[in-house]
């Protein structure tokens, strides 16, 4: 069984690097935090190597013990969390190549099985909540500090409970988290309501120039690097301005573009029937049925177009 496999991995290396995407939400850094600790639980020391990410998660334990580069040499073990590629994985993937071994955690029904071992469950909502089965089958304890990092990473990926992506025992899990001493209404109320603002600044912006398509079925609106820079805006600022459009009666898919190095990434949330997953596939992307995104290398008209064409498409 895969997990047997993984176990034995983790208890056979010196060296261990954690890796996840670039631009880490919630799930992203609670997941890989919470690793870290599950692997001092097992007597091990890890790298978590992440060069920057949003400071609104600068509360969540062992946050300090996040790495901007890791060693020179290879890592025995590479496990990448909520990845769906090794493309995702961006600057850093080198230390996920060169690791002798190869782990991924996910649960991104388009991932690309790029591990040695690939323990992937796309009915997980978050991949934070597939830890608490990793924990209970490695047979280790789950306190305060691992819990706080899996349900910020279960609240962000199901948006505070409220996505289809949802289960029954999601609720179970913070149940039970809850029972830990995890504080449930603090870690959603920073997770979900506390704004910088910055983030405050950019939404503005970013409403104002708001188009509605297809009959309002379509919200797409966007923000540039000159936005960002006037209202000194850091990582993670530009973090839930998609959800604005979503958010709006009548809205089926809301489109969110934002300029960086890289060309434009636009994001995509839909609300009931339009798989935006499939969508982003083809530019490159990815994500799940209600929430993706991509990168396009073109100029912010050309995206528009190419975004709301391909959308055009899957509605109804």
């Amino acid at each position: 069984m895969t997990l047997d496999n993984i176990l034995e991995e983790i208890k056979k290396a010196n060296t261990i690097a954690i890796l996840t995407h670039e631009n880490p939400d919630g799930d992203a850094i609670g997941s890989s935090l919470a690793m870290l600790m599950i692997l001092e639980k097992m007597g091990k020391t890890a790298d978590f190597i992440i060069p920057e990410f949003p400071r609104v998660y600068q509360f969540l334990p062992n946050v300090d013990k996040i790495k901007k580069e890791g060693k020179e040499e290879p890592y025995d073990l590479a496990i990448a969390l909520d990845s769906a590629t090794l493309k995702m994985l961006n600057g850093w993937a080198n230390y996920f190549e060169t690791a002798k071994v190869k782990i991924v955690i996910d649960h991104h029904g388009t991932n690309t099985m790029y591990g040695d071992y690939n323990y992937v469950n796309p009915d997980a909502p978050a991949c934070a909540q597939i830890l608490i089965n990793i924990m209970e089958y490695f047979g280790l304890e789950i306190e305060k500090e691992v819990g706080t990092c899996i349900l910020t990473g279960i609240i962000t990926d199901t948006g505070g409970f409220q996505y289809q992506s949802t289960k029954p025992e999601t609720f179970e899990f913070a149940s039970e988290l809850l029972q830990k001493g995890v504080n449930v209404s603090e870690v959603y109320k920073r997770v979900m309501n506390t704004k910088s603002k910055a983030n405050f600044e950019l939404r503005k912006r970013a409403i104002d120039r708001m188009e509605f398509l297809e009959e309002g079925k379509i919200a797409i609106t966007y923000i540039t690097k000159q936005d960002e820079e006037e209202v000194h805006a850091e990582n993670g600022d530009w973090e839930g301005i998609v959800e604005e459009g979503r958010a709006i009666e009548g809205v089926e898919v809301s489109i969110f573009i934002r300029e960086t190095d890289k060309g434009y990434r636009a994001s995509l949330r839909s609300n009931s029937y339009v798989n935006v997953s499939d969508v982003c596939l083809m530019f490159g992307g990815g994500g799940h049925f209600h929430a993706a995104g991509c990168t396009i290398s073109q100029s912010l008209e050309q995206v528009k177009e190419k975004m709301i064409n391909q959308v055009k498409m899957y509605l109804q």
